[in-house]
């Protein structure tokens, strides 16, 4: 798919520019990195972010943003052309120079032109590539400079809020820890939960100065149970105890996810934390992780692969079940070599 897009024909940098992303968390996730080596590319540029409401927590925790605007109406067109309304004064009061519209939707590109930005880009929705590489495509068509992924994210969350969050949840205070993600949102997307388990038992062999965390919400609660009744000495977890923003900082904690397609996989690799993830019917060309300390096993390799169904026509989730806890293990070992 072509870009369309107007070109920065100035020699300094912009004065001021608007990133746009509403939805999901995820994705709004996955554009943080490419915007972040923008800013050290561009120091004196100042960076104002556009999201939805319930996604502005971690931007709003990030040092670069100058400033975060989030539209309501949760996931209500009309409410949410309402809220854009009445935004709009303001944003058309920033003047901005670009806009990097990394939506690319309806509402997104009327924003767009009634700012009437100097330069704009609007995001490729539809390519079989992945988001992350979309992103820093997009944000190279201005004309300002190339971009990559910098997993330097520094947060305005201090380390001594992660530290009580974790410590509320038995963290003791010196082991690693490493977090394990059954957060599939689908059965086809789900690794039994007996081999997370004997993942645990291989990891803690080799690392015993180990702690397991889960951090998510309530449709994981009963598999954190499950895996802390298992190992109540070695498995903790903060369910529906934590907000976006914060989980994001604890995500940053951690030595090493092992993750299925969900959020906070996302949360992972954009800061630099060794990532493993296990992709049953998802599309790894849209969603896979970045950087060269992650790694995705998906299913493209299967005449079924990247079904995108709920179940598993064979209901047996073959193209996840053929991975063993030890191969996983041996992979993770790989991972936790790499320094990004």
């Amino acid at each position: 798919m072509e870009l369309t897009y107007r070109v920065w024909d100035q020699s300094s940098s912009p004065r001021k520019v608007l990133f746009i992303r509403f939805q999901a968390l995820g994705d709004v996730v996955i554009t943080l990195p490419y915007i972040r080596d923008f800013s050290k590319e561009h120091p004196t540029t100042k960076i104002d972010f556009l999201t939805l409401e319930e996604n502005k927590t971690i931007p709003e925790s990030l040092l670069f943003f100058n400033r975060v605007f989030s539209i309501g109406g949760g996931r209500n067109n009309k409410l949410q052309y309402v809220s854009a309304l009445c935004h709009l004064p303001r944003l058309i009061a920033q003047q901005y120079d670009v806009v990097f519209d990394l939506q690319n939707h309806r509402l997104s590109n009327i924003i767009r032109k009634i700012i009437r930005p100097k330069a704009w880009v609007e995001f490729d929705r539809y390519s079989p590539q992945s988001a992350g590489e979309r992103n820093r495509q997009a944000i190279e068509k201005v004309g300002l400079g190339s971009v990559s992924v910098n997993s330097r994210l520094e947060t305005r969350i201090p380390r001594k809020t992660t530290d009580e969050l974790l410590k509320s949840a038995g963290w003791n205070g010196v082991s690693k820890i490493v977090i394990l993600n059954p957060a599939g949102f689908f059965e086809s997307r789900n690794w039994p939960i007996e081999n997370y388990f004997e993942f645990m038992g291989l990891w803690k062999k080799h690392h015993p100065n180990t702690q397991f965390l889960l951090v998510g919400t309530e449709r994981i609660l009963d598999k954190a149970n499950a895996l802390k009744e298992k190992a109540p000495d070695s498995v903790t977890h903060l369910i529906n105890k934590t907000n976006p923003a914060e989980a994001f900082a604890l995500v940053n904690r951690a030595s090493f996810l092992l993750t299925e397609d969900s959020g906070l996989m996302h949360m992972a690799w954009v800061q630099g934390v060794p990532t493993l993830a296990l992709f049953g019917s998802s599309r790894s060309d849209w969603s896979a992780p970045q950087g060269i300390w992650s790694l995705c096993l998906h299913s493209g390799d299967l005449p079924c692969g990247a079904c995108m169904l709920a179940n598993c026509k064979f209901g047996d989730n073959r193209c996840l079940t053929r991975y063993t806890p030890d191969f996983i293990f041996e992979k993770s070992q790989q991972l936790i070599s790499i320094q990004p």
